[in-house]
């Protein structure tokens, strides 16, 4: 008869933690920061059509690092749950922290019942009328969830890009200040790395960047519902150009 060995939960837990912590860490890192006119998403991704960053419903966006096919099937999750809350009850019924909920209860379960965790780190955010009406939230490989003030950065070198984003960011800023920021931020690594080995390139480029905004005037000035608006590499190599300048 073989012999059956004993693992303690915690190991166990902690054995899970490790695992997810890892395979977030590998990819490169997404930042979500509020402005003057809205909030900015951003990631370094030099792939076109392989989104880590999304619409979910009028005011809300979606943000994730990690594994793409994990993410994604999240994100399409949040989109229905996203139209049926809406067209069941009112459009003003889906918010950010409602749908952070159900993001923690899904990963939560997965992360306790499942053989292999979600090795995922997503953000939801919601933009408001104004700047203290913005809201960040983080969701964690486990469930857990926090509500961020002002900005955030998860995946790759995180400590290092949310340490920069400390030093740079304000309120009130416009789109130009908050994407020269959060490009900074995202350079971070690439410099440190540079320091060590001289010849590294550090800069990012628009063709490797994902960007994407959640517009506080778009009912007023576009007449839609629907505030998110990706921008293209010509629109963001011109922000960031008006940035330096």
């Amino acid at each position: 008869m073989a012999q059956q060995f004993y693992v303690s939960p915690e190991q166990v837990m902690k054995d899970r933690a490790d695992f997810a912590r890892k395979g977030i860490a590998r990819g490169k890192s997404v930042v979500v920061l509020s402005y003057g006119g809205g909030m900015a998403l951003v990631a370094e991704n030099p792939s076109p059509t392989l989104h880590k960053i999304g619409e979910i419903y009028d005011r809300i966006a979606f943000a994730a690092v990690g594994k793409y096919n994990e993410f994604e099937s999240l994100r399409q999750a949040g989109v229905r749950y996203a139209d049926v809350r809406g067209y069941s009850y009112d459009r003003v019924d889906v918010t950010a922290r409602g749908l952070a909920s159900v993001y923690a209860q899904s990963l939560g379960g997965v992360f306790t019942a499942e053989q292999k965790p979600f090795e995922v780190e997503l953000a939801v955010a919601e933009v408001g009328d104004g700047q203290d009406g913005d809201h960040i939230f983080r969701l964690n490989f486990d469930g857990s969830i926090s509500d961020e003030r002002g900005y955030l950065a998860m995946g790759g070198r995180a400590e290092l890009v949310q340490a920069s984003l400390a030093g740079s960011w304000a309120p009130g800023a416009g789109l130009a200040t908050a994407l020269h920021w959060a490009v900074g931020a995202l350079e971070a690594p690439r410099a440190e790395a540079a320091a060590s080995s001289p010849g590294t390139a550090t800069a990012l480029d628009a063709e490797n960047l994902e960007v994407a905004v959640l517009d506080r005037s778009a009912s007023r000035i576009r007449g839609s519902h629907r505030a998110f608006r990706r921008l293209e590499d010509a629109e963001v190599a011109g922000l960031l150009a008006a940035a330096a300048g």
